[in-house]
């Protein structure tokens, strides 16, 4: 019988590389021209996976928020990690944004991801495990062309390949 390879898909993200890039966020912030002199925060609270953005107006927050993304592709990770939750009116007349961390793979996602790869027709199975979708077969040529479809397409999650055996 020949050997069965697999794959997991996730949503998983590095939390040092996260923190290090929110730390490089902070130390840019603070030597920028455009911010001297005005108020900004950024806070990340772990236990709630919730990063909070305070600005002086909606342009330094949308600045702070192109210095954040910027950082996170340095630091290899997804534009995707974070999903925009609220931006309201702060104390002080700041302007703050709530995002959450997105580490995970919702299930109606999951369930896309599983369809999409049912139709490429190959010798594959994906199954959904908890957090994770893994994807089994016998030849790597085939398991090589699920992920390169999956990459391809646009998805909600930050999706990375982990596991491969």
């Amino acid at each position: 019988m020949a050997k069965e390879h697999s794959f997991d898909i996730t949503a998983k993200i590095d939390m040092q590389n996260f923190k290090n890039a929110i730390n490089l966020v902070d130390r840019e912030v603070a030597n920028r021209y455009d911010f001297k002199g005005t108020t900004y925060e950024v806070n990340f609270k772990e236990k709630e996976k919730v990063l909070v953005l305070v600005a002086s107006s909606d342009n330094k927050l949308d600045a702070l928020k192109d210095v954040v993304i910027a950082k996170f592709l340095k630091q290899e990770l997804s534009s995707k990690v974070l999903e925009e939750l609220r931006v309201e009116d702060s104390s002080g007349g700041n302007r703050k944004a709530t995002f959450k961390v997105v580490d995970y793979i919702e299930s109606k996602e999951a369930k896309k991801i599983t369809a999409e790869i049912k139709k490429m027709k190959l010798k594959v199975t994906a199954n959904i495990e908890g957090d994770s979708i893994r994807v089994k077969g016998a030849k790597l040529d085939d398991l090589q062309k699920v992920m390169k479809m999956v990459r391809e397409e646009e998805w909600d999650a930050p999706l990375v390949f982990e596991n491969m055996r």
